[in-house]
């Protein structure tokens, strides 16, 4: 294990790097957390490292310890800054790394990042998303349908630096298109893409863009829906197997 201090726009993330056993190289996982990341689905990282990946887990500026302050397009930008981490000479180097199978996966907020930093990073070879939030759609929804929202964002706002939920509003609300995870399907329709969705407030936008891929004509989306809550309580394990399945699945023709 190790934990390297990530750079990323002249701030420090910390980050916690799961290395597989053996000589390697070994393909690897960037699991990305949600807002604010609570659910750092750490018991997940573990299972993929056992069948044989990397996993780097940072966390965004702003988000707990990290340096500079958080925001929307922050977490953006701090996934980008944690492929690049993970594409250093250096770093394939040192930690083992295939650098031709690099794999995001993202919960919640996360799994927006995910998608959108994949889409925008040829590099990367595809991606999970596991109970997406689609930030732009869902926020404003959330807004006229459902009198918690605000209490629930002003919540986790307070757990992150130099933001409040007011500022992440206007955020997504200021460039519709960018946060529209939709958006994202002309340049996801080439690689590997799995879906996994709950019973919560997201699940008929994954559903969406699940739909969406295939009628793009992507024959490698994976769509698959557990009956449980947003952080997969009662299905930990099931979602973990889930996961390394479909990790497995898409890299059998490794050599």
């Amino acid at each position: 294990m190790a934990w390297p201090d990530i750079p990323s726009h002249g701030a420090k993330m910390y980050s916690a790097l799961y290395i597989a056993s053996g000589a390697g190289p070994h393909p690897t996982v960037l699991m990305l957390h949600g807002f604010p990341g609570i659910e750092k689905n750490l018991d997940l990282a573990y299972s993929i490292r056992r069948a044989g990946w990397n996993v780097l887990v940072p966390f965004d500026r702003g988000a707990w310890g990290s340096g500079g302050a958080f925001s929307f397009t922050h977490a953006l930008e701090d996934a980008q800054a944690s492929i690049d981490f993970l594409l250093q000479p250096e770093n394939v180097k040192k930690f083992r790394i295939d650098p031709t199978h690099i794999v995001l996966i993202g919960h919640s907020m996360g799994g927006f990042v995910a998608g959108y930093a994949t889409a925008h990073e040829p590099k990367v070879f595809g991606s999970a998303l596991i109970s997406a939030a689609n930030l732009g759609p869902a926020s404003a929804r959330q807004r006229a349908n459902d009198p918690g929202f605000w209490d629930r964002w002003n919540d986790n706002a307070s757990r992150l630096v130099g933001t409040s939920a007011q500022q992440l509003v206007q955020e997504v609300d200021s460039d519709p298109a960018k946060w529209n995870y939709m958006n994202c399907v002309p340049l996801l329709k080439d690689r590997p893409v799995f879906i996994l969705e709950a019973d919560d407030r997201n699940t008929s936008d994954n559903q969406a863009l699940a739909e969406a891929l295939r009628k793009a004509g992507n024959m490698k989306v994976t769509e698959q829906h557990m009956h449980t809550d947003h952080p997969f309580s009662d299905h930990r394990i099931a979602m973990q197997a889930a996961i390394v399945n479909w990790l497995e699945a898409i890299t059998k023709a490794r050599p």
